[in-house]
């Protein structure tokens, strides 16, 4: 070890010594001085020696032979913690932290910090200019709300500066939006400040997801000014109350609860993403919704993902929830905050919802991603099948056998080869069976394979890193057997079939195991894809052979014909059943006289 190493080493050591044990957050940095990694922790002294204390695998290790200085920051809490180190990572965005794929700017709704505020759309968030509500991950959500909106009050959409001197002077006129009835013009006083602020009441109300309230509230105005008999305002008020009904039962009406809860749910990508789903439900309806991706990078764990999701989404959308539903305890304490692990009821059933969400943003993302990169989806199938069967390498060349015969004879057998998860069809082989008498596939499987793998090992050629059999338990024992005489060590798998011939499970291991596979998933999909293509190979096969013998016992022992006759019976008559049915003045006018008469006769 050169010296400078070992002055590092030396010095790190001093810091680590003297760390506190206190709560805090703390920052590697590399030999330039740029801040590579951000953590908190409970106990700074623990958590950072625990860093240079013991063997580290993987990008962990990387991350430790690249620390030239550490620095950290001691908070009162470790919720105080979490805060810091989310904002210090969104601050430096280093390089070993856990990435937030959230490159989107999504739309929010202002209400204006003005005389006569308006309510619109915007990806801007500036201080002091309004009030915000969102943002909103969902368009038509968005939408929905602002139409609801703009049809239960006329409210100005126009930028102008209605102080209450520029009314008085009369500095402006009625546009269009009050003659289509959009807007009651304050402008020119037409409308009280007073009033517009009650709606803009409202509004606050429905954004904030209360709209339960103010339907109550629609419908006993209605009934107060119907009891007055000022119906024109109660026909316009009972309008506002079935737009409101209307819009409540179209959002997500999601359960009893009355007061706020956060929900939060998490879904992994093998070792390289996971995606969490936020869900804020106030009043039984559920008013934000989100769902983002998290990049990992040390392999964090999905308690330490969900903490940074939670205090992630809490910060931006403002919440202070005092309970949030999670599926499991995070790594995470916050301050009059309950965190609940529901089993069932209303609770259990909110956790669904957001779980539903968050699979289907999943798989939304893995689609866009195989459609932008079609080899990485074969990446992701082939370790997906590393994982299930535990195999010790990537399934890059996998091989599959399948044999056809009928009642034993024409007995044939296929091999497919599939390549990074793709079909290669150059090779593809095709066996005779030489060395089996009648019907016995397990004999023919153990021949095909024992010629194909002891002629590979003769010549060098590349062994697959999986063997797939087209059939069951006999079939796979098969393989093993033929594979132990020529000491190779290739895994073995079957793919079994149901009743109606459909691809219904894989089997791997001795004894064979069934290993679970949910069908519809792009795993499945490849496995049936090779099932399918090593049946549909032996059986053309197979129909090839047998049609040959056909063709060849009834045309190719009849003296004097010779494949030239053949070939020109064939080509026009199609069939040996035509040919046989047709009449020797018919033959005479393909082949000649004498022809025809030899072949009536035999035929």
């Amino acid at each position: 070890m050169e010296e400078s190493e070992l002055n590092t080493d030396e010095y790190l050591k001093g810091i680590v010594t003297s760390l506190p044990e206190s709560p805090g957050i703390y920052q590697y940095l590399d030999k330039n001085g740029v801040i590579i990694y951000v953590g908190k922790a409970k106990n700074l002294r623990r958590r950072v020696y625990s860093y240079f204390s013991k063997e580290q695998t993987g990008k962990t290790r990387v991350l430790v032979s690249k620390i030239a200085d550490i620095r950290y920051i001691v908070v009162n809490t470790e919720e105080d913690a979490l805060l810091l180190e989310n904002n210090l990572i969104k601050k430096y965005r280093p390089r070993y932290n856990v990435l937030l794929k959230d490159d989107k700017t999504y739309p929010s709704i202002c209400i204006s910090n003005e005389p006569f505020p308006r309510v619109f759309k915007t990806r801007k968030t500036v201080a002091g200019v309004g009030t915000y509500y969102g943002p909103y991950s969902h368009m038509p959500a968005i939408v929905a709300l602002l139409d609801l909106i703009k049809r239960l009050y006329k409210l100005r959409t126009c930028r102008l500066s209605l102080t209450p001197d520029n009314i008085r002077a009369g500095k402006f006129s009625v546009c269009l939006e009050y003659h289509i009835k959009n807007c009651a013009a304050p402008c020119v006083g037409l409308q009280s400040e007073a009033d517009y602020l009650r709606s803009i009441a409202e509004v606050k109300q429905i954004l904030g997801g209360n709209t339960r309230e103010i339907s109550s509230l629609l419908l006993k105005r209605m009934n107060e000014l119907a009891a007055e008999m000022r119906f024109e305002e109660a026909q316009e008020t009972k309008e506002k109350y079935l737009l409101i009904e209307g819009y409540r039962t179209k959002s997500e009406v999601v359960s009893t609860i009355l007061h706020p809860v956060d929900v939060f749910t998490i879904e992994e990508n093998d070792t390289t993403s996971a995606y969490i789903n936020y869900l804020h439900v106030t009043n039984g309806v559920i008013n934000q919704a989100f769902t983002f991706e998290y990049k990992k990078k040390l392999n964090e764990s999905p308690e330490e993902l969900l903490a940074l999701g939670i205090v992630e989404m809490r910060d931006r959308y403002h919440s202070r929830s005092q309970e949030i539903i999670v599926p499991f305890l995070p790594d995470i304490e916050l301050t009059d905050v309950t965190f609940t692990v529901p089993q069932r009821g209303e609770k259990k059933k909110l956790l669904d919802l957001s779980l539903l969400n968050v699979k289907q943003y999943k798989v939304d993302r893995l689609k866009q991603a195989d459609k932008l990169n079609p080899e990485q989806r074969n990446v992701r199938l082939m370790k997906e099948i590393k994982e299930q069967l535990h195999l010790p390498t990537l399934p890059m060349h996998i091989e599959c056998f399948d044999n056809s015969n009928i009642q034993g004879s024409d007995a044939v057998a296929a091999c497919v080869v599939f390549k990074q998860a793709k079909p290669s069809k150059n090779d593809y082989r095709k066996y005779h069976i030489k060395t089996v008498t009648g019907a016995d596939d397990y004999a023919s499987m153990r021949e095909v394979v024992r010629r194909r793998y002891a002629r590979a090992s003769e010549e060098q050629t590349p062994l697959p890193d999986l063997i797939i059999t087209d059939g069951g338990k006999g079939q796979m024992e098969s393989v093993r057997q033929v594979l132990d005489e020529l000491n190779l060590q290739i895994p073995i798998a079957g793919l079994a079939k149901d009743r109606r011939h459909r691809t219904h499970e894989l089997l791997y291991g001795f004894p064979p195991q069934t290993i679970g596979l949910k069908q519809g998933t792009s795993l499945f999909r490849l496995l049936e894809q090779i099932q399918n293509e090593v049946h549909r190979f032996a059986i053309t096969f197979h129909r090839d052979k047998r049609s040959k013998r056909q063709v060849a016992s009834a045309l190719d022992h009849i003296e004097g014909i010779g494949e030239k006759t053949k070939t020109l019976l064939l080509r026009h008559f199609k069939s040996i059943k035509r040919i046989r049915e047709a009449g020797e003045a018919e033959l005479a006018a393909i082949v000649g006289a004498a022809k025809a008469k030899k072949i009536k006769e035999t035929l």
